[in-house]
C-alpha cells in the first residue's frame, strides 16, 4: 500500500457575533480551519487539521508513494520542513488517522491502549464579568465536568482575582479551577510585554490563596529560569508549553523542573507522533502530561487520542464557553461534535482511526482554497 495523494483544503466559517478571545485583541470575526486528506492507492484516506500547512507545497513528492505506516520516517520529514517553513503537523495527524483505519484499531489503542476516555475542563475563552461567569460555571458543573479554566485580561489580573472569588464563592469546591494568564506568546499585533517573575508571583499567591488548580502561561514561554523559580516558590501547579516550536524546548522544560504541567498540543508541535515521545518523557519526570486543545474538534480529537492511549494525566482542555464558543461553531467541519459525557469525560470508542466523520457538506459551502497533488503511477 502506498500513499497516492495528499489533498489540502482551507474553509472559513463567519461568525456572527464575532468571538472575543481573551488571548487577543481583536475579535475573531471568522473560523479558519485547514483540512488535510491522505490517500492511499487502494483508497482509505486519513483526514488531520491544524495550522494552515504553510510552506508545504513542493515537498509533496517526499510523501507520495511511500508506504503510510512509516510513521517515524514521515515525521522525521516534517520536523526538517517545521525548521524551513511552517507547523505542518496537521499530515502527521492524518497519517496517524489513516494508521488507524489500515490497522482498523482506534488510535488511542495505538498508542499504547492506556484508557478509551480522558477526563476534560471546560475551558472558556472570553471575558466575562464575575456575576456572569459564577452563573456559567454553575452551568459547567451541571454539564458534569470537574474542572474548568477562566482567563485573565492583560494588565488587568486584579480584575481577574475579584472574577475568580466570584465562582469560588459560586461553586465551592464542586470545581478545579485553572487560570490561564496568558503570557506565554503573543499574536502579531499584540506587542506588550510578558509578566516579570515578580508580578507572576504576585498574582500566584493570589491564585493560591484561591485554591487554583494550576497557573498557566505565567511567563514567557522561554523563561525557563523564571518558571522553575516560580515552582519552587508556590504550592499550585504551574503549567506551559502549548506554542513552543521545538521538541528540545520541551525537553528542557520538562528535565529542568520548570513545570508541574506540560500542555503541548500535537497541531502546533510535533503532531502526535512527535508528542508521544514528550509523553513519555514526561511520564518519566513525573510531570503531567495534558495537551493544549483550544482549536477544532479534530485538532481535539487527535489531543484526546494522544492522552488516553498514553498518559494518565490529569485534565483534557474541552473549548466549551456557549453562547459565544459552542461546539458546533468548534467543530463545523465534522458531522457529529467531539462532546463530554455525563461525568466530564470524552470518550473515544473503537471507531478506527482519529473516530469522526467530516461534514461534507459544510466543507463544500465553507471552502475558500484548496488543491490536490497526486501520485504519478
Amino acid at each position: 500500500m502506498k500513499i497516492a495523494a495528499i489533498e489540502i483544503t482551507q474553509h472559513q466559517l463567519p461568525l456572527d457575533p464575532p468571538f472575543n478571545p481573551s488571548w487577543s485583541s481583536k475579535p475573531r470575526a471568522k473560523f479558519d480551519a485547514t483540512i488535510v486528506r491522505v490517500r492511499t492507492d487502494e483508497g482509505i484516506e486519513g483526514v488531520g487539521s491544524g495550522d494552515y500547512m504553510l510552506g508545504f507545497a513542493g515537498h509533496e513528492h517526499l510523501f507520495i508513494g511511500q508506504d503510510p505506516m512509516r510513521l517515524e520516517r514521515h515525521w522525521r520529514v516534517l520536523s526538517h520542513i517545521n525548521l524551513h517553513y511552517g507547523r505542518c503537523w496537521p499530515l502527521d495527524l492524518a497519517l496517524w488517522d489513516l494508521a488507524g483505519k489500515i490497522a482498523d484499531q482506534p488510535c488511542w489503542k495505538l498508542l499504547g491502549g492506556m484508557s478509551d476516555r480522558t477526563a476534560c475542563y471546560a475551558s472558556t475563552g472570553t471575558l466575562r464579568p464575575g456575576k456572569e461567569l459564577a452563573a456559567h460555571a454553575k452551568r459547567v458543573v451541571a454539564k458534569g465536568f470537574k474542572a474548568m479554566k477562566i482567563r485573565f485580561r492583560e494588565g488587568k489580573w486584579r480584575d481577574g482575582v475579584k472574577t475568580l472569588e466570584a465562582v469560588r464563592k459560586a461553586v465551592g469546591d464542586k470545581l478545579d479551577l485553572m487560570v490561564d494568564c496568558n503570557q506565554g506568546w503573543r499574536f502579531p499585533w499584540d506587542t506588550g510585554s510578558p509578566w516579570t517573575l515578580k508580578d507572576a508571583l504576585t498574582v500566584g499567591r493570589e491564585l493560591e490563596r484561591l485554591n487554583v488548580y494550576w497557573m498557566e502561561e505565567p511567563l514567557h514561554r522561554a523563561d525557563r529560569a523564571g518558571m522553575k523559580a516560580l515552582r519552587a516558590a508556590l504550592d499550585i501547579r504551574v503549567a506551559g508549553g502549548e506554542l513552543n516550536r521545538e521538541m528540545s524546548e520541551l525537553r528542557d522544560v520538562i528535565q529542568e523542573g520548570c513545570l508541574d504541567v506540560v500542555q503541548p498540543d500535537v497541531v502546533s508541535i510535533g503532531g502526535i507522533t512527535g508528542l508521544l515521545k514528550v509523553a513519555q518523557m514526561a511520564a518519566l519526570n513525573n510531570v503531567d502530561f495534558t495537551p493544549h486543545a483550544w482549536g477544532n474538534g479534530i485538532g481535539l480529537l487527535a489531543n484526546a487520542h494522544l492522552k488516553a492511549g498514553a498518559s494518565d494525566g490529569s485534565y483534557l482542555e474541552f473549548p466549551w464557553d456557549p453562547p459565544e464558543w459552542t461546539i458546533e461553531r468548534r467543530d463545523f467541519m465534522l458531522e457529529t461534535p467531539a462532546d463530554v459525557d455525563r461525568n466530564g469525560d470524552l470518550v473515544l470508542g473503537n471507531a478506527p482511526g482519529l473516530g469522526f466523520e467530516l461534514d461534507e457538506k459544510m466543507l463544500k459551502k465553507t471552502r475558500v482554497d484548496g488543491r490536490t497533488v497526486r501520485s504519478n503511477n
